[in-house]
């Protein structure tokens, strides 16, 4: 592959669009949409891609700085010269099915009724996310990958085309996650009873009053400083009052965007998947990292998942992050992350 230096900046959300998108139990979607992102070029092959998959609650702004000035989550890792090098690969970072960042999803309208869908928007499942992702690869002509590469909710999505897809890549670069989310069914009645709660949720169809936004900003502003934001902010703003302020300014940002019937959509997808029982069916060298810090899926899981990917003859490296930072350490501590992902990387792509 000739190397050619791309710009990232100011990088654009794209679109891509299908219609009648059949969902595994049967029913259809008739319009399906799938924002995403692109850095660097399709070789001439089209061998060279690598497929960015995002968190739970995140979107797919991976890398390089959009026109209002917002930087990709793993910019630190993805750009020219960087550990996944645009220069070498042509990078898509694909918003799932079911987000609320362009994609459909509940809040989306309904053809049959001219209405969001709310409640009523068909269930979705983690192998209907990679097939609407695997279309979107198809219309940009991309004919094999060279890693899928997500953390969190995007580390799930990557195991899932790891059993789903064998032969599709050479590589799954899986950060801070896990082959299955613990919680089962009962996690999704608990999101839905907190929902529940808010005067506003009116069985899910809140569209026309206001929607339940406290309730939203609530959740997340736990879910930020679950997640080890308050230690990311606190080297530049030592005061507690003034983190504890921008907590709130972003939790409420993201509460005026985020769908409560996507989270609940997106969850029982996650809670219903396992991959550990067809690692066997795992093709492709697989990079697992976790970080010192993570609550979410702590170092002491690394053993059990290890032992069964190389049981199941999985040829698999483990890297332990060693950060302050939580569970989003690949971001802030992205440095140390890097060399690591680099050599992954290369030898990857040259197997």
């Amino acid at each position: 592959m000739s190397a050619v230096v791309v710009q990232l900046d100011p990088v654009e959300t794209k679109f891509f669009t299908a219609k009648n998108f059949r969902l595994r139990d049967g029913a259809t979607l008739p319009n399906l949409t799938i924002a995403f992102e692109h850095y660097g070029r399709l070789a001439p092959n089209r061998r060279n891609a690598v497929l960015v998959t995002h968190g739970f609650t995140n979107h797919h702004h991976a890398a390089g700085r959009r026109a209002d000035g917002s930087v990709g989550w793993w910019d630190g890792l993805i750009g020219p010269g960087k550990a996944i090098d645009t220069d070498r690969f042509f990078v898509v970072s694909s918003n799932m099915l079911g987000s609320s960042f362009g994609s459909t999803n509940p809040s989306s309208i309904d053809p049959a009724t001219g209405q969001p869908y709310g409640p009523d928007f068909p269930e979705i499942t983690l192998p209907d996310i990679l097939a609407a992702q695997k279309a979107l690869l198809e219309s940009l002509h991309v004919e094999h990958l060279i890693a899928v590469a997500g953390r969190s909710y995007g580390g799930f999505q990557a195991f899932a085309w790891g059993v789903t897809y064998p032969e599709f890549m050479n590589g799954l670069v899986i950060a801070n996650s896990a082959p299955k989310r613990t919680g089962g069914d009962k996690a999704v009645h608990d999101l839905i009873a907190r929902f529940e709660r808010d005067p506003n949720w009116n069985g899910g169809r809140y569209y026309d009053t206001g929607g339940i936004v406290s309730t939203l900003a609530a959740l997340r502003l736990e879910t930020l400083k679950r997640y080890g934001f308050d230690t990311v902010l606190a080297e530049r703003y030592p005061d507690p009052t003034v983190r504890a302020a921008l907590l709130e300014k972003q939790a409420q940002a993201w509460a005026e965007k985020f769908d409560a019937n996507g989270m609940i959509a997106l969850l029982r997808a996650a809670v219903r998947f396992d991959a550990e029982k067809d690692f066997h069916k795992i093709h492709a060298k697989v990079l697992y990292t976790l970080t010192t810090t993570d609550v979410l899926y702590p170092p002491t899981i690394a053993r059990d998942v290890m032992a069964k990917l190389e049981a199941s003859g999985v040829d698999a490296t483990y890297f332990l992050l060693e950060s302050p930072y939580g569970h989003d350490a690949t971001t802030p501590d992205a440095a140390k992350f890097a060399p690591v992902l680099r050599s992954f990387m290369e030898r990857i792509s040259t197997s």
